[in-house]
């Protein structure tokens, strides 16, 4: 009896870790900016263990990444606020690819609900199924640029996170994090002066 050729489970395991990495990063950018935020309203009134605690459960419960040994000292109150404000420019620099991702949504895969026509100078034009399908297929490379970019970030943010457990940072982290934000500021310019 023939077989029917499927997926090697290797590979949909693989496609599988990659849908889920990238939703978890998704969710942790998205979460940057407000606990940054939450962070330096709440440290200087006390609040320095439950943020810490807050960071940590952030790493390992959104990333599902392992937690890092504890060590027998806690950061200080500078040295979390130092951390929030880090991740306040982080969070900041995710809002881009969080961005690309909405528009992806809207303009792309509910482009013929959410733009009412006419479709004549549209791209995929002039009929609303061809400019439907042409945003669509626009938006996916997009949408995957947007995503590797959330990976990214959250990767690094959550490299910044251990420093809070007493690890070292590496020399790359804070020229990385100024890079990022130089970046998204060069972006963010750029995009404010096409509209």
């Amino acid at each position: 009896m023939p077989t029917i050729a499927t997926a090697h489970p290797t590979t949909r395991g693989r496609s599988y870790q990659l849908a889920r990495r990238s939703g978890r990063s998704l969710a942790y950018c998205a979460t940057l900016l407000p606990v940054a935020v939450f962070t330096l309203v709440t440290v200087p009134l006390g609040g320095a263990g439950p943020a810490v605690a807050r960071w940590r459960g952030l790493r390992t419960g959104l990333l599902d990444m392992p937690p890092t040994a504890v060590p027998g000292r806690r950061p200080g109150r500078i040295a979390v606020l130092g951390h929030a404000l880090l991740s306040l420019l982080v969070g900041a620099v995710a809002v881009l690819p969080l961005g690309v991702e909405v528009l992806m949504v809207l303009r792309g895969m509910l482009y013929g609900l959410v733009d009412p026509g006419p479709y004549d100078n549209s791209w995929g034009g002039p009929t609303r199924a061809g400019a439907w399908v042409a945003h669509f297929l626009v938006g996916l490379p997009l949408a995957a640029a947007g995503l590797a970019a959330l990976v990214g970030i959250a990767l690094v943010h959550q490299r910044l996170t251990r420093s809070l457990d007493g690890e070292r940072s590496p020399r790359w982290l804070l020229p990385t994090l100024l890079l990022m934000a130089a970046a998204g500021t060069a972006l963010f310019v750029a995009w404010t002066h096409q509209i």
